[in-house]
């Protein structure tokens, strides 16, 4: 049951989580939000979210010691693990934000800014747009393959293994917007403001 799942959503001072904490309550699970590495431990399922900047993001997660414990609890023990908009970016090996950055290195490749072809193409990205999924996976079960979801950014990770990737998106061309490698997920889209498939999406990760 759902009801018996408890989320860590963790807190690294990079992104306003009240509504990813409120839409993991209304598919029955227990949030924490949390940003102390000892709470991750007791969680059955982890989702790290996030808006602003790679490198500050990576700066505020290693000094709360979080960076240790994620590899520990979604490396080592395999707790089914989310990456949400700026969370899937941080799982890649290293981000060129600013400066380049070491990310956590849980998918092999780049973050890299949007480069428009032309000016209908806005950055950053916001907005509905069609994810197509590309490889039978967990997280997207009962969603159809080609369905809507909600963007906010201007950097998209470029994945070195595809392998790794579950969907894309058409944008600048095309993007990344959904990751899975084992028991590591990320969505560059935002799933708790994408309304019936977002809750769904949340709801197929919870069961994982």
């Amino acid at each position: 049951m759902l009801s018996m799942k408890t989320v860590a959503i963790v807190d690294y001072g990079v992104s306003n989580i009240d509504s990813v904490r409120r839409a993991i309550e209304e598919c029955g699970a227990h949030p924490i939000v949390t940003s102390s590495f000892r709470d991750l431990e007791k969680a059955s399922h982890i989702i790290l979210p996030g808006v602003g900047s790679f490198p500050v993001a990576m700066r505020n997660l290693r000094e709360r010691r979080i960076v240790e414990s994620l590899k520990e609890q979604v490396v080592a023990k395999k707790i089914p693990f989310l990456g949400i908009c700026l969370g899937m970016q941080l799982l890649a090996a290293t981000g060129e934000e600013g400066e380049t950055t070491e990310g956590l290195s849980f998918i092999s490749g780049t973050v890299r800014k949007f480069q428009p072809l032309s000016q209908d193409y806005r950055i950053p990205h916001i907005g509905w747009n069609s994810v197509i999924v590309v490889r039978d996976n967990p997280l997207f079960r009962n969603i159809d393959p080609a369905s809507n979801f909600y963007f906010v950014h201007s950097y998209h990770l470029d994945c070195s293994n595809s392998e790794d990737v579950v969907a894309r998106t058409p944008y600048c061309g095309e993007f990344v917007s959904s990751v899975m490698r084992d028991n590591v997920f990320g969505t560059q889209f935002h799933p708790e403001k994408s309304q019936k498939n977002g809750f769904q999406l949340l709801r197929n990760f919870l069961s994982i």
